[in-house]
């Protein structure tokens, strides 16, 4: 197939992007690098794609509507993977108007692409974030999500709620996939993990929020990458079984779907950082903080629906994906 990936220099775009291209698919990568983290990070898990002849590198701001326009009409992908955005929910309480652009805006540029270049398919990324002040746990796709507690989670539930128009007005499959604290080899250097390892190898303290007593749903890149490449494949139909009398909210009767991918294992903070001091040889120093502004207590996702449809359920360890994130840290920072 070919296959337009936006995000492609990010930590799940470039994972994403490998994987296609190592089955023979051709790939339209698409990214901005912008500079909300290390461009030569970026930069450097794009050299791995260029070394592949099936890869296609568009430096494209996705809010830019023309651009965006003419990239589709060149290159008329026959499915889509939608991974830009701007991330972090932290950060979407200082610069909020980032968020709109990206995440709002240029996704509406990604589904008229696709609406106008009949896209086979559209895959998304959602997240976890969308269920807010939600505290009956494991996290359903069939739960209301209403009480988002950020931005940035306000926009990934908005980016649900235009997929699902665009799947009804105009027969477009779309696919959304609600993350769960995703980390690994290649991750982001504003997650937890990367900041974490930073700073202990550095002998400089921590910041542990909520205590460490918060817990999350660490679900490991390749688990990712292997359920987007499911879903991908397989191209949702209208749920014969929806009914408007009581609506569920993870299918419709037109053709869409929302699935959690998580490991269904949530892991107290503590014991993930006493992870990594065992993977590191050394001992954290933590500053213990209250619970910040638009962060959640607790993740937990439950997988029902990708496990009946895909057959494929997340499993990887944090003590396995801990470890090849520090092997990899210390070799790409020659530590």
């Amino acid at each position: 197939m070919k296959v337009l990936v936006t995000g492609s220099a990010g930590f799940i775009g470039s994972a994403l992007s490998l994987r296609l291209l190592e089955r023979g698919d051709q790939v339209i990568g698409v990214d901005n690098l912008n500079d909300y983290y290390d461009v030569a990070l970026k930069r450097a898990r794009l050299a791995r794609t260029l070394e592949f002849p099936g890869y296609t590198d568009l430096r494209i701001d996705i809010h830019d509507r023309a651009t965006v326009g003419a990239a589709f009409a060149e290159h008329r992908p026959d499915r889509v993977v939608n991974l830009a955005a701007q991330a972090g929910v932290r950060y979407s309480i200082e610069n909020p108007m980032a968020y709109v652009d990206t995440n709002l805006t240029g996704f509406a540029n990604i589904l008229e692409g696709c609406r106008h270049q009949g896209a086979e398919h559209l895959v998304y990324a959602s997240s976890s974030s969308v269920y807010g002040a939600n505290t009956n746990m494991p996290f359903s796709v069939h739960h209301n999500v209403d009480h988002p507690l950020s931005l940035y989670a306000a926009s990934k539930k908005a980016n649900e709620l235009m997929a699902h128009t665009y799947s009804h007005l105009y027969r477009l499959p779309t696919t959304g996939l609600r993350f769960f604290t995703v980390y690994g080899p290649w991750g982001r250097p504003d997650m937890a993990l990367f900041k974490f390892t930073r700073a202990i190898l550095a002998g400089e303290p921590i910041d542990v929020f909520n205590y460490g007593r918060h817990r999350r749903d660490f679900t490991y890149i390749d688990d990712i990458v292997e359920g987007l490449i499911r879903v991908l494949d397989r191209v949702p139909s209208p749920d014969p079984a929806w009914s408007g009398e009581k609506p569920d909210s993870a299918s419709s009767s037109a053709p869409y779907r929302l699935y959690n991918i998580g490991n269904q294992h949530p892991v107290e903070l503590t014991h993930y950082i006493e992870v990594l001091e065992r993977c590191l040889g050394r001992s954290a120093q933590k500053n213990l903080l209250p619970l910040q502004a638009g962060d959640v207590p607790d993740t937990y996702a439950d997988v029902e629906d990708l496990v009946r449809d895909t057959g494929y359920m997340p499993s990887t360890s944090v003590e396995v994906g801990v470890s090849r994130f520090v092997d990899w840290y210390r070799e790409y920072y020659r530590i």
